[in-house]
């Protein structure tokens, strides 16, 4: 079975109605190792760039390699081990950015990771309904993709994602087949409270 073939329900279930793209969106490992086409791709592309930000600042940029191609280790070798263990079979790694100044003025853009964020949901949510793979993760070293990547100081480092066509939980190492299913969140009033802590 394909990992985005795995019945929701089983796992999810929310306490109050909100639309079911929200709570089906969830972070498989397993993938198939096939290509995604360049229009996969850059749709996933335009839903980041339609995510809404601090005065319109657009601040996240989104570094890219395909597997197979010259760029792709400059990516894969970031990861911990780990995490190596199961992208390698991704079609597309990512690194998320963000600006932490504004392009205008220069001054500080205190949300630029929050703004990014954003970004990168909609991005997430886009390759959800698209049947996608979109796993979104922190297990790299920070610095040694900031010098692979050239990246400049005034961009700070957010994340990793890998992107690809769905494959079997089977195929994975051992120890992640059991952990190969859509996980539970705390409930509401875990996550909110009136009137300040």
């Amino acid at each position: 079975m394909l990992t985005t073939e795995i019945e929701i329900s089983k796992y999810r279930k929310p306490d109050h109605d909100i639309e079911p793209i929200l709570f089906h969106r969830w972070s498989p490992r397993a993938m198939s190792g096939e290509k995604i086409s360049e229009r996969e791709l850059m749709t996933l592309f335009e839903a980041a760039r339609w995510a809404p930000s601090s005065y319109n600042a657009q601040p996240w940029r989104f570094l890219y390699a395909r597997r197979g191609t010259a760029n792709w280790d400059r990516f894969f070798d970031v990861m911990i081990e780990f995490n190596q263990g199961w992208t390698k079979h991704a079609a597309v790694l990512m690194v998320v950015v963000s600006r932490k100044t504004f392009e205008s003025n220069d001054q500080a853009a205190p949300t630029h990771s929050f703004d990014a964020g954003a970004a990168w949901q909609n991005l997430a949510l886009q390759g959800s309904t698209m049947g996608l793979v979109v796993h979104g993760m922190q297990g790299f070293d920070y610095e040694k993709a900031r010098a692979v990547l050239n990246i400049p100081e005034h961009f700070q480092v957010d994340a990793m994602i890998a992107v690809g066509k769905p494959g079997k939980r089977e195929d994975l190492p051992e120890d992640l087949q059991e952990r190969e299913q859509p996980s539970d969140r705390k409930p509401v009033a875990e996550i909110v409270i009136e009137g300040g802590f």
